[in-house]
C-alpha cells in the first residue's frame, strides 16, 4: 500500500525502470505552471518557474527589475504606467 501523504493527486505518478529492470511507480511533486499576466493572462518573459523552495534561493532570477515585473506583461505595465502618467 501506498504511503499516505501520496494518495492525493498533489504528487504525479512517474514509471521508473529500476537497476535491476524492474518497474516502479514513484510519486515526484508536480511541476509549477509558466507564470501569467494579470491583465490579459499571456506567458510571462523572463520569469523562471520552478517549486517554492528552489526559486528562494535564487531571488536575482525571479522576476524583471522593473515596476509590475512578475505580475503584468511588459505590454500591460507600459500601458498602466501611461495611464497613471496622464492621470498625475
Amino acid at each position: 500500500m501506498v504511503a499516505p501523504r501520496f494518495r492525493s493527486r498533489t504528487f504525479r505518478r512517474v514509471k521508473v525502470r529500476t537497476p535491476s529492470g524492474r518497474v516502479v511507480l514513484t510519486h515526484k511533486p508536480r511541476k509549477k505552471g509558466k507564470a501569467q499576466c494579470g491583465s490579459c493572462g499571456c506567458v510571462l518573459a523572463g520569469t523562471s518557474t520552478g517549486t517554492l523552495s528552489k526559486m528562494k534561493h535564487s531571488k536575482t532570477k525571479k522576476r524583471p527589475q522593473r515596476p509590475y515585473g512578475g505580475v503584468l506583461c511588459s505590454k500591460c505595465s507600459r500601458i498602466l504606467i501611461v495611464k497613471k502618467a496622464r492621470q498625475a
